[in-house]
């Protein structure tokens, strides 16, 4: 990879290894909810606009490796993606307030799509893993487990749906009392985290956990309040966003933001037929 990128073998493990540990400027929403009919996973891809045509989306068929698809703005780090088995994850990144030697946020979601088959083995992963930076992931697997990790070097909390809902949510800050020390400042600017948290739990909550793809594409798209609706003259947009339908095993995906274009069936990825 680095004869490829024309660059020592040092500058490149300097760099996929470092990223996120410093100030990064993407901001995302996560969900996932669940019910008879149906187990999605949603994201909204939130970035620079000067940076939007180095965004991928990537299939991996790997030797020693579950295989899977996935998107990102972070080279050959993912940001959130469905393997073979139907375990989806996603990251929203919180701002580094520390750091240290381990994995980074876009190395972790990489691990979790290509050595997981289920939400407890990632989660089992996390706890084990030095972690280099501050991430929530969240993550559902094809029985409907679902938990919104949040972590950092010295910190990991599994939060799991509340009594009576049947779906998680995060943003771009922590929301556990064990995180809260490392929880964003107000000097810093997370791209309006803390309402679009808001949104789409309040969205989320009044389903009364009867939930709909149309749901998920109406929460991301913004139709349920702030969410992705950013005027690109400062810069910020959402770039993609993503629906993993991980009952029905099929992947719905915008290439841009949800409120200018609609979401597309991507049908290029084969699940495994799990029985």
């Amino acid at each position: 990879m680095a004869d490829g990128q024309q660059s020592s073998y040092e500058d490149l493990c300097t760099f996929l290894l470092s990223m996120y540990c410093f100030e990064f400027s993407n901001h995302c929403t996560c969900f996932a909810f669940r019910d008879q009919e149906h187990i999605v996973f949603g994201r909204n891809s939130d970035f620079l606009t000067e940076l939007e045509k180095l965004y991928m989306n990537c299939l991996y068929q790997l030797d020693g490796g579950y295989s899977f698809q996935g998107n990102t703005t972070a080279f050959v780090q993912m940001e959130d993606g469905v393997n073979e088995y139907g375990l989806a994850v996603g990251l929203t990144f919180v701002y580094p307030k520390v750091h240290k030697a381990g994995l980074n946020a876009g190395m972790l979601v990489r691990y979790v799509l290509e050595k997981c088959r289920t939400t407890k083995e990632a989660i089992d992963f996390l706890q084990e893993i030095p972690i280099a930076s501050q991430q929530i992931l969240t993550v559902v697997d094809v029985f409907g487990d679902m938990a919104v990790v949040e972590c950092n070097p010295y910190e990991v909390e599994v939060i799991l749906p509340k009594d009576g809902e049947e779906f998680v949510v995060t943003a771009n800050n922590y929301n556990s009392e064990k995180l809260s020390a490392y929880k964003n400042s107000e000097e810093v600017d997370d791209w309006n985290s803390s309402e679009r948290y808001k949104v789409a739990y309040q969205a989320l909550k009044a389903q009364n956990n009867h939930f709909s793809l149309k749901c998920a594409e109406e929460i991301l798209s913004g139709k349920y309040g702030f969410m992705c609706q950013y005027d690109r003259k400062t810069g910020a947009d959402t770039v993609w966003s993503v629906i993993y339908d991980v009952k029905e095993r099929k992947i719905y995906r915008v290439e841009g933001n949800p409120v200018r274009k609609g979401f597309k069936e991507d049908k290029r990825f084969h699940f495994r037929c799990i029985g």
